[in-house]
């Protein structure tokens, strides 16, 4: 491996690209965050750009060549990783067919559950289906339908117009290789949240024909696959004048953030775990073999490295429920202006200003409803416990610990159904910037959580330690040395014993706060 070996790693989160040089050391010598607009529809839709993607990976790239921190000649590949769960449709020259329906969006519940049950469905599945699911792929559609079989049914059945001009349905990270490259191709991994491939074997390269039949989807609208670690091309000289990288480099298969996270936390062992906290939150680690809980959403899939799979599971709303609070509730810019929105970490100091527990209130995270490890897209989030004299402080810190009990949860239920404990817990994400949340979670799982170096950018870390991997210039090995512990955060004994109580309180919210959410929220969902 030459020391000086940099990879331009591209990390497309729901709120937009990170753009980075990273060194196949592990280190992120420099980045650029840039937003993009998520738009939400009225019937429970949600979309993005993906030109507004590209453009702004763009803008990131060339603002970091014009930085000049890494010489042009040191970038030896390109790796994208990012959201996944989300469906970008293509045309037969590669262009987008409008906007990318994300994985928040709840629009095609019916067209699911009717594809995937009937009469006899039980959890939603007719038994016959469940089964050869589970058997091949390991896990199944939702028949919820916030995921690509749903957008899939949604634009055929919906949006026939544009159904017809489609030639691909796309994962985002598979769209971003595209305009790299002008390949259109895809792999086991990055097609996981479709369930089409027959994952008892790995490194598969053609889809489950019986797989393809059951999800209603046509199999000459999907992507050719390539091995997971295999280069999709190289980038094309009109994507090397837009981004400032050399052209000819090769751009390495793309990754979910899931697997790009694993590989840069440095939890790479078997049943060594990280937690992440970004848009959405999730607990993940390796595994030696497929699992599978309908019931809770949540399963193992075809891993980054050789001959492992990875726990798969998500809430949808982490690091957005603090957002949501400052933006909508705390600071709307219908009140106060877009110039008084306070920084997060104002949010932190305030939470800090109150005590573990909240003083007693309690907040109910699913602002976007329950996919792990309860599905229902019913469900909401609530306050709880509010008094006259709860005040700001009161809800930050309710959030932060109600994302922290919901990871707990997810932990827990996890470890049952891989029946072996999760070790090692590494926090990454946005979240795991602050002190006080890194400190939190500690305190409600009771565990110590390690934090590892520049937790943001775990994922383009992850992404660019993946191209070394595929290119031959780094080893397997070496992987989990490139990423750092920065600090171990160990659980209060006092604010555990309260926060135990507290978890078993929060346990019990969802089962019954459920008959409320379904009728106040059966007009959303046709029933």
């Amino acid at each position: 491996m030459g020391e000086d070996d940099v990879v331009l790693a591209v990390d497309l989160g729901s709120g937009g690209p990170k753009t980075a040089y990273v060194s196949l050391t592990g280190e992120v010598i420099d980045h650029v965050h840039q937003r993009v607009t998520m738009t939400t529809l009225p019937d429970d839709g949600v979309v993005e750009d993906p030109r507004e993607w590209w453009t702004a990976i763009c803008d990131g790239a060339t603002e970091l060549a014009a930085r000049g921190t890494v010489e042009r000649n040191r970038i030896v590949a390109v790796a994208v990783t990012g959201q996944w769960g989300s469906t970008v449709p293509v045309d037969r020259d590669g262009e987008p067919v409008g906007d990318c329906i994300m994985w928040l969006d709840q629009r095609a519940g019916s067209l699911a559950r009717d594809q995937l049950g009937g009469r006899l469905a039980v959890d939603g599945y007719r038994p016959r289906l469940a089964v050869e699911f589970v058997r091949r792929s390991g896990g199944a559609p939702n028949p919820q339908g916030n995921d690509p079989l749903g957008h899939r049914l949604w634009i055929e059945r919906c949006e026939p117009d544009r159904y017809g001009r489609t030639s691909t349905f796309l994962e985002p990270i598979d769209y971003v290789n595209l305009r790299f490259t002008g390949r259109v191709r895809a792999t086991q991994a990055t097609m996981l949240a479709s369930w089409l491939t027959d994952n008892r074997r790995l490194d598969v390269t053609d889809y489950d024909p019986l797989l393809v039949g059951f999800a209603g989807t046509d199999p000459t609208r999907l992507p050719e696959l390539l091995p997971i670690r295999s280069v999709v091309g190289p980038v094309t000289d009109e994507a090397a004048a837009a981004t400032g990288v050399p052209a000819g480099i090769p751009v390495v298969t793309g990754l979910p953030d899931l697997h790009t996270a694993a590989l840069g936390s440095g939890a790479i062992d078997d049943h060594h775990g990280h937690l992440a906290i970004s848009t959405s939150a999730w607990v993940g680690c390796h595994t030696p073999d497929k699992r599978t809980s309908l019931q809770h959403q949540m399963a193992t899939v075809p891993a980054a490295i050789p001959d492992r799979y990875i726990l798969v599971n998500n809430h949808d709303c982490g690091g957005v429920s603090l957002e949501w609070l400052r933006d909508l509730v705390i600071a709307p810019d219908d009140l106060l202006g877009s110039g008084d929105v306070p920084s997060l970490r104002r949010l932190d100091d305030l939470a800090a200003s109150v005590p573990p527990g909240a003083n007693g209130v309690m907040f109910a995270p699913w602002l976007k409803g329950g996919r792990t490890p309860v599905s229902d897209t019913s469900m909401r989030a609530s306050f709880l416990n509010l008094g006259i004299d709860s005040g700001r402080a009161e809800l930050v810190r309710a959030v932060l610990e109600g994302i922290s009990h919901q990871l707990r949860w997810i932990l827990e239920s996890a470890e049952k159904v891989l029946r072996h404990p999760i070790h090692d817990l590494r926090v990454i994400g946005g979240g795991a910037q602050s002190d006080l949340w890194c400190q939190i979670q500690a305190d409600v799982l009771g565990r110590p959580v390690h934090r590892v170096a520049q937790p943001l950018l775990a994922n383009v870390r992850g992404a660019a330690l993946f191209a070394g991997l595929v290119t031959g210039r780094i080893d397997q090995p070496s992987l989990a040395e490139r990423a750092r512990v920065e600090r171990v955060f160990r659980p209060d004994a006092g604010a555990s014993a309260l926060l135990e109580r507290r978890h078993e309180q929060f346990l019990g919210l969802a089962k019954a706060q459920k008959p409320f959410h379904h009728a106040l929220n059966r007009h959303r969902h046709g029933r």
